[in-house]
């Protein structure tokens, strides 16, 4: 735990979708501030444990507590107004709308902070350029940016993102990077990622999930100059995704 606490906690978290238990008893806790990974297999429950979290699934038994708050049981709505933003795989744009139009939705009120406004302009000048154009028509990476833009065009505590850099071109990736760096100097960050070389780069903690339960904690320093650990819980090493 880093000195300012946790911002979000999970304790012996169950997550049922239908008759398949998914979530075997998920124990995580989130550091305050920066980015914190978690890794795992496809199908080991990462995009589960985010949705539980957002309240989009809900938890059969165990507790979710964001700062001091149990958002265990909650409506997303209501989570979301708490300042956790979650951005999917599919990102959730809307792609019949402009740029502009999917910001707006995403603002508390349909205005902007043109200080917010501006920053996000600089991490990600293509929504500037593309302002007015439908978000169908942007590239792949492009919509990411729109998706990432949308959660923090208002002050966020936490942000859940999944798999952003899926798809996307490795000079995309590289942007991704320094854009994330910024962003959570003043927001928590609990990032589901395949790219290793992604979640190496940006994490100071790392968890790995395997078969619906968390099987490692630590530093993301520590795993990524493990070899064998790598290996062992993800059979592939970061060396490798270089």
């Amino acid at each position: 735990m880093s000195a300012g606490g946790s911002a979000l906690r999970l304790d012996d978290v169950h997550t049922d979708l239908g008759q398949h238990r998914i979530l075997h008893g998920v124990s995580l806790d989130v550091p305050e501030g920066g980015v914190h990974v978690l890794l795992g297999r496809n199908g080991a429950g990462k995009t589960t444990t985010l949705r539980t979290i957002m309240g989009l699934w809900r938890a059969r038994s165990g507790a979710i507590v964001f700062r001091h708050h149990d958002i265990t049981a909650m409506a997303t709505p209501d989570i979301a107004r708490l300042g956790i933003a979650y951005v999917p795989e599919n990102m959730g744009i809307f792609g019949g709308l402009t740029v502009e139009e999917n910001m707006r939705l995403a603002s508390n009120d349909g205005s902007f902070d043109k200080g917010r406004l501006d920053r996000i302009f600089a991490l990600f000048p293509a929504m500037q350029k593309f302002w007015d154009k439908p978000a169908h028509a942007l590239s792949g990476g492009q919509k990411q940016m729109l998706a990432i833009s949308r959660a923090i065009i208002e002050r966020r505590d936490l942000i859940l993102i999944d798999e952003p850099t899926k798809g996307l071109a490795p000079s995309i990736i590289r942007a991704m990077i320094d854009a994330f760096r910024e962003i959570a100097k003043e927001t928590t960050i609990l990032l589901v990622e395949q790219n290793f070389l992604f979640a190496r780069s940006l994490g100071a903690t790392v968890a790995v999930i395997d078969d619906g339960r968390i099987v490692h904690t630590g530093p993301m320093a520590e795993l990524a100059a493990d070899e064998a650990l790598q290996t062992r819980l993800l059979s592939l090493s970061l060396e490798a995704h270089q």
